[in-house]
């Protein structure tokens, strides 16, 4: 029963909300077709009852109660009496048509109960029936008059009233069920807009919007709530995209470590030490790939650390020094009692390992690390002499942008995603990255970081 009733009920909403329509409108009407023929039946029978009290008043006229007798006068309308008209005198009949039997039985009935009474009897089809009582003068007995009148007009003027009015519920459900669906199609003309929209835009990324002042204020609220939805995923679709640029952007060089080394190891024989050696550079470039995931996706999860902790800033700067091994002269120096930093050496690593990479990439002989304390935390100057930043201080750290990306150096093929990721590092851990435009030769960044 339940799947029958699944099928049967329309897919679409335009079709359901017709549906519901139209069957609202059949119970209404048919409750006003119900009172309306009730209320029309019992007119026509309020009419048929007048029609015969004003029957047995004229017919009361040519009854004699006068006299010692009640006796029915001559007139030159004597026909009258000659349609189903019943005159009599107590119980005594006086005068009565050419009727049937079982009508003549109801008018006898009928009178001996006295008062004005109307009922409905059956001979021949349906007749109404109504007693007039006739004063006599001193209260001698009584006179009644009872007339009778065929009912078929009446109950033929009633069927035909409930034909027409179901024929007319017919047309009115129909132009029902049309206009209902008319308006709701035109309703939801927006809504099928907005869906041809929704896949329109999905396909080529669009930056429109589905609000607008032009639809009704529920659209509108609908379509605002969709741009707001619109706008949480793009961002974080662009968040998962920048997480995943920044995570192969980083990844990168210790995966060429490690690929180098087992190329090295595989195309010329290796000693025991020399083996044991390129274990321990795979297991660090391990170890520094882990480090890097656990560092960006902790701060994509939250935007800021979740694993506070403190790094030594010196020794930390050496040892990224000695793994970039390049051939510029690298050299790193701190002013003042041993640095700590209020970041994590993993953080510390992915903060650095941008600015140091761009500087020896660029370099033409000379590449040097300061670190120094300030008032407000730890602060590390990269500087190196290379041709510089042609690029304004608003764009240098736009994803995606790079100085040149043909400018011959090697790994032209970056991304663009480190000094925005150094940047952005720092800031989550209280701290900034900027460029020194004041520097002129070569490039200088600045990093400040928190005090551990």
């Amino acid at each position: 029963m339940t799947g029958m009733r699944h099928r049967l009920t329309p897919r679409t909403l335009r079709g359901r909300l017709a549906l519901v329509a139209l069957t609202t409108a059949a119970l209404l009407m048919l409750v006003l077709t119900v009172v309306f023929n009730a209320v029309a039946r019992d007119h026509l029978r309020q009419q048929a009852d007048d029609e015969l009290r004003s029957r047995a008043a004229a017919v009361a006229t040519t009854v004699d109660t006068g006299g010692a007798t009640v006796r029915v006068l001559e007139t030159p309308h004597d026909d009258v009496l000659d349609t189903n008209v019943w005159i009599y005198a107590d119980r005594h009949l006086l005068e009565k048509p050419q009727a049937s039997g079982r009508l003549t039985r109801a008018a006898d009935a009928l009178a001996d109960r006295g008062g004005r009474r109307c009922v409905t009897a059956e001979a021949y089809g349906p007749l109404r029936l109504c007693s007039q009582p006739v004063p006599v003068s001193g209260g001698r007995g009584r006179a009644t008059v009872v007339t009778a009148l065929s009912l078929a007009p009446y109950r033929s003027s009633a069927d035909t009233l409930l034909l027409g009015s179901l024929a007319l519920d017919a047309v009115m459900l129909v132009c029902t069920y049309a206009l209902t669906r008319l308006a709701v199609g035109r309703a939801l003309r927006p809504v099928r807009t907005m869906t041809d929209q929704a896949t329109q835009w999905s396909a080529v990324a669009s930056e429109e919007r589905f609000c607008s002042r032009h639809h009704p204020a529920e659209l509108t609220a609908l379509g605002t709530s969709l741009d707001a939805m619109l706008d949480r995923i793009r961002t974080l679709l662009r968040h998962e995209r920048r997480l995943t640029g920044e995570l192969s952007h980083e990844l990168r060089t210790p995966l060429s470590r490690i690929i180098a080394e087992l190329d090295w190891w595989h195309t010329r024989p290796r000693t025991a030490d020399q083996t044991r050696a390129t274990h321990r550079i795979i297991a660090d470039a391990a170890d520094s790939m882990r480090a890097i995931c656990d560092t960006l996706l902790d701060d994509a999860r939250g935007g800021t650390l979740t694993a506070p902790g403190t790094a030594e800033v010196v020794p930390t700067l050496k040892r990224l020094a000695e793994a970039l091994a390049t051939p510029p002269h690298l050299t790193v120096t701190a002013d003042g009692p041993p640095l700590v930093a209020g970041v994590p050496p993993a953080l510390l690593e992915r903060i650095v390992s941008p600015l140091l990479t761009n500087a020896c990439r660029y370099a033409t002989s000379q590449v040097e690390v300061r670190a120094h304390r300030t008032p407000e935390g730890v602060r590390v100057q990269v500087t190196d002499d290379g041709p510089g930043v042609p690029l304004s201080a608003g764009q240098l750290f736009e994803p995606g942008r790079r100085a040149d990306p043909d400018d011959g150096h090697d790994g032209h093929d970056g991304a663009g995603l480190g000094l925005p990721l150094a940047r952005r590092l720092a800031r989550s851990a209280g701290g900034d990255v900027i460029h020194d435009p004041g520097h002129r030769t070569g490039a200088r960044f600045e990093i400040s970081l928190p005090l551990g």
